[in-house]
């Protein structure tokens, strides 16, 4: 029928409960029990965070598997995405607070070595251009740990090298720079990041992520010396750029020696998923995260999917476990109506548990009044 709706899944994960392929599969079933008709196309998509690798080797990139330390040094498996000569890394997928081992949290010792041994792979087999989203990092090193793995020397004042993690930065004398990757001195560096924090200061990656990775107030008092005496050796001019706070500091370290450039984590996703293509012949897009609200506005992924799709003219429904955004807020957004899964289920612990089930339902009712 000339005349079916196709409609494009978008969304993101909700975050402990279901990955976004697991989202749009859930919604795509409602939809189809309701119109089978319907053109269905699922596009999971990230914010630079947790599921970025995933939403591009769902699009159709390569998943590459590889080995590299995690967060405390320990071995583990992750793998990235890559297609031609491009390659996107997540940093939450190698040196990521889900990847400390027994999730003992450790924010003096805790690095991001095994982030610049992905890098390394990657540039091995060819990339010229690193895509590497940052989230949900275990560690506060700005970006030290990435950098050692990529050939830099970082020393204290005896010449000898320092160890791993944010705390030993406080020793730190000397960088040398000379024996960085050639291939990480050619390639381009994107950094795909929804936050604009500084390195240092109130803003900053320890006062405001350091609680989060177990730094206690002396903790952070050492961090935050560290980080300074850090940024003084590397680069200060780049320690205020937004997005330098990123990750533990690992945005300031990629900005002072790799000379990334910090861009919208949702924007850069739609632009390498050609996302503007995908919208042309779509009726309907469906977007949403577990929960809508202020924060969304800010950069997540459901805005960027919405922006977009407003661009190419075509209508947006959101869905998420929980909408705290006012219906004038949502429609200055630019959606056309929201489902959020606690109208269903009001008890948030039983709504996450059954998510996929509330899903398809909401999926039926998207049929019933949206197409």
């Amino acid at each position: 029928m000339n005349d079916a709706p196709r409609v494009l899944l978008a969304p993101d994960k909700f975050k402990g409960s279901l990955t976004a392929s697991e989202v749009a599969a859930a919604l795509a079933a409602g939809i189809a029990a309701v119109r089978p008709d319907a053109g269905i196309r699922r596009v999971p998509v990230a914010d630079g965070g947790d599921g970025t690798v995933d939403a591009f080797v769902a699009a159709g990139w390569e998943r590459v598997e590889t080995t590299a330390p995690g967060p405390t040094g320990a071995p583990a498996a992750t793998s990235y995405a890559m297609r031609g000569s491009t390659a996107v890394v997540e940093l939450a997928e190698v040196v990521g607070l889900a990847k400390l081992p027994g999730g003992q949290l450790d924010p003096l010792g805790a690095g991001t070595k095994g982030l610049g041994v992905v890098i390394a792979n990657a540039l091995d087999r060819g990339a010229t251009h690193i895509v590497l989203g940052l989230g949900g990092s275990a560690s506060t090193d700005g970006g030290a740990g990435l950098l050692r793995a990529l050939g830099v020397r970082v020393l204290d004042v005896d010449g000898r090298e320092l160890p791993s993690g944010g705390g030993a930065l406080v020793r730190a004398a000397r960088v040398e720079s000379t024996g960085l990757h050639p291939e990480a001195a050619a390639a381009r560096f994107t950094l795909a990041c929804d936050v604009d924090n500084p390195l240092l200061g109130p803003k900053g990656a320890v006062a405001v992520y350091g609680p989060q990775k177990g730094a206690d107030v002396e903790q952070q008092a050492i961090l935050e010396a560290a980080l300074a005496n850090w940024a003084n050796l590397v680069g200060p001019e780049f320690a205020e750029r937004p997005g330098a706070g990123a990750a533990g500091g690992t945005g300031f370290g990629a900005l002072a020696v790799l000379g990334a450039e910090v861009r919208s984590g949702i924007e850069v996703l739609l632009e390498l998923l050609d996302f503007p293509t995908l919208l042309r012949d779509a009726t309907l897009v469906v977007t949403g995260e577990g929960s809508l609200d202020a924060q969304s506005l800010h950069g997540k992924a459901p805005i960027g999917v919405c922006r977009a799709a407003r661009i190419a003219g075509v209508p947006v429904v959101a869905v998420a476990g929980r909408v705290q955004l006012s219906t004038e807020a949502l429609r200055d957004a630019g959606f056309t109506a929201s489902y959020p899964l606690s109208d269903l289920q009001p008890d948030p612990a039983r709504s996450m548990a059954d998510a996929a089930r509330l899903l398809e339902q909401i999926g039926a009712r998207i049929a019933e009044e949206d197409l």
